[in-house]
């Protein structure tokens, strides 16, 4: 525990690297996390010995009901063992354990956060710019395009806030879902993943309807390695579930038309370039 607060953590995986996770395990372990939810989306369980450790526990569903249903699963759970901050976690994710020690203590001293990340990084050392502006549809469009991407390369420098300087920390509207901390007190008003998302832009929606009620930070003060893969952009059912979910998104919030993302993204990049 951390100052008396019972803290969480959920980790989806499929198929997953058994050496990422066991790389991952050891570190959170030695945190503050209280407990920690796997929750298993492969057709057959782990070998790997869950049991082990008194910390996690081990659900295992026998299907893939999609990233945010089963975090979903996690954070209820979280919400009945009174949970205060629940960590959302890649399992291909690499930290320190004092990376989730320092940003339980920014959440506890900043009340009015209800989620925030860290500075994530390539394996290399270099920024995967994961915080963003609200998107358009042209600019996930654009993303997407390899010609698009140099034509329109001062859009996406703008949209992915390049221009943040890499100690500023800033009230960003999309977080990524990768490695988040959550307020379960925004949770519980303003509700979990959208379960109709299966995979992608589900920690978008999250993010822009906590950033409606609370802040969400983006925290660079400390960092995780991220191991991204690109996985729509290479395997044809992948990039079928992004279009999908990239369909649902807009049809919520708004394709053309979407004054909030416009007062929000107008605040925000006046913020950074000023």
């Amino acid at each position: 525990m951390i100052d008396n607060v019972y803290i969480t953590a959920s980790i989806v995986i499929y198929n997953n690297s058994e050496e990422d996770l066991n790389n991952l395990i050891n570190n959170l372990i030695t945190s503050c996390i209280d407990k920690i939810y796997i929750i298993d989306n492969s057709i057959e369980k782990y070998n790997y010995q869950f049991k082990n450790y008194s910390k996690i526990e081990y659900v295992f569903l026998n299907h893939n009901p999609g990233f945010g249903t089963s975090h979903n699963i996690a954070l209820r759970n979280a919400i009945l063992s009174d949970s205060k901050y629940h960590f959302i976690i890649n399992p291909d994710i690499y930290l320190e354990s004092y990376v989730i020690d320092e940003m339980c203590r920014f959440m506890i001293e900043n009340n009015e956060v209800g989620m925030m990340m860290p500075k994530i990084l390539n394996f290399d050392g270099t920024i995967q710019y994961l915080p963003k502006l609200l998107p358009t549809p042209s600019l996930i469009f654009i993303r997407s395009i390899g010609f698009l991407k140099k034509m329109f390369e001062n859009k996406l420098i703008n949209y992915e806030l390049r221009h943040l300087d890499e100690s500023q920390s800033l009230n960003v509207p999309v977080i990524s879902g990768c490695f988040s901390v959550l307020k379960i007190e925004s949770i519980i008003k303003i509700g979990g993943y959208d379960e109709r998302f299966f995979m992608y832009f589900e920690d978008w929606d999250l993010s822009r309807r906590i950033h409606n009620e609370y802040k969400t930070i983006y925290w660079p003060k400390v960092s995780v390695f991220h191991g991204y893969e690109g996985g729509a952009k290479k395997n044809l059912k992948l990039f079928k579930i992004f279009i999908a979910s990239f369909i649902k998104y807009f049809n919520k919030w708004g394709w053309i038309i979407d004054y909030n993302r416009t007062k929000i993204n107008n605040t925000i990049f006046n913020k950074v370039v000023k």
